[in-house]
């Protein structure tokens, strides 16, 4: 089994031919990613009630799933604990599929992770996905704290520890990995009688975690939002070097992009500045709440012509951030250069209003 990137490039990804009638297209399935923001006027309480509103929104719109983020001791983001908050959600939603994207292992131990999302999909059954990521979503001392050891940290532990997850979840099986499963798989057991599984998927932003996927016969996303740079070669690397699964008969991916809708691409671009600010304050390392609109046009206006200038034009930022229609044929473009079969959305917004516009306007476009 492959665990890690081979040194011979990545095969290119040609694109699918978008059909000359634009009725002839099957929309690929959206969904949703949500990392429960915390604005510069709000507390973590009021950025949970939103995640809720906006998974509401989801459900009702008829989006697929709702994912929500790992990230740790961070003023600007109050989902810390995914498995936490999924409950929440799949108990305040009637029938979207929610889940992580992603739990990130390196803070875990496997059985822990094990444990949380079986009985997860034993109170929600067919409705949990666990997203599962390879980066620490934050700095180092964090994650040491969290998993109260520097053991396990490392890239290299991470395919092992992965398949720990799987072979607890009942998802591991020799004749797909060539390996039987480990002694702690034979030791231990997520849940005592279980009856159906989560969906994993594996989540990245590199050709590492895309050749794992496909190694191991799982379903695969791409952070595109992260304004990765290895988005076509990823996508590439894991549908050919996919290997059947008793999960997963063939490739199956996901592309995510950060997308914000308006009447008119000034007031997009006008709401997707606190998007940009918090890019910046990731980079410079002065992290804060986000801000709103008003305040991060004032902001972006004083990096212009200064220091800071040439780092601002690499954030990512808001990728799509446009009116409806030209939105919808810009993604549309991204799943068909990549072959995606769903779409992943997110944004950052300073208030949730925004971004469940966003939501009813791209669900009802996407037909």
């Amino acid at each position: 089994m492959t665990t890690d990137a081979p040194t011979a490039p990545a095969p290119t990804l040609a694109p699918t031919p978008a059909p000359s009638d634009p009725s002839e297209r099957t929309r690929v399935p959206l969904s949703v990613l949500d990392l429960s923001t915390v604005s510069d006027d709000a507390t973590s309480r009021d950025a949970l009630l939103a995640t809720t509103e906006l998974a509401r929104a989801a459900d009702r719109l008829g989006y697929d799933r709702f994912w929500v983020a790992e990230h740790h001791n961070m003023p600007a983001v109050a989902s810390t604990s995914p498995a936490v908050l999924i409950a929440h959600l799949a108990a305040s939603t009637d029938r979207i599929r929610v889940g992580s994207g992603g739990v990130m292992l390196p803070n875990h131990p496997p059985l822990v992770v094990g444990e949380q999302f079986a009985m997860l999909e034993a109170l929600h059954p067919g409705r949990i996905d666990l997203g599962i990521g390879r980066a620490p979503g934050t700095d180092p001392a964090t994650a040491a704290a969290l998993r109260r050891t520097t053991d396990g940290l490392g890239a290299e532990d991470f395919p092992r520890e992965l398949l720990d997850v799987l072979g607890l979840l009942g998802q591991q099986h020799e004749e797909d990995t060539g390996r039987p499963p480990s002694p702690f798989v034979r030791r231990f057991s997520a849940t005592p009688a279980q009856g159906s599984t989560p969906q994993v998927w594996l989540l990245g932003s590199s050709t590492f975690s895309a050749r794992l996927a496909a190694a191991l016969g799982i379903r695969f996303a791409y952070a595109h939002h992260f304004g990765a740079t290895q988005t076509m070669e990823a996508m590439a690397a894991y549908r050919a070097e996919f290997r059947p699964s008793a999960q997963l008969a063939a490739p199956h991916a996901m592309i995510s992009a950060s997308v914000i809708l308006a009447d008119s691409d000034d007031e997009a671009r006008y709401l997707a500045g606190p998007s940009k600010v918090m890019s910046l304050s990731l980079r410079t390392g002065r992290l804060a709440p986000i801000t709103d609109p008003a305040t991060a046009a004032e902001v972006l206006a004083g990096v212009e012509g200064g220091p800071l200038e040439a780092v601002l034009a690499q954030l990512p930022g808001t990728q799509v951030a446009t009116t409806t229609e030209q939105a919808v044929t810009e993604l549309q473009g991204l799943v068909d250069r990549t072959r995606a079969d769903e779409l992943l959305v997110t944004a950052t917004t300073h208030d949730i209003a925004t971004r469940i516009d966003t939501l009813e306007r791209l669900r009802t476009a996407w037909v």
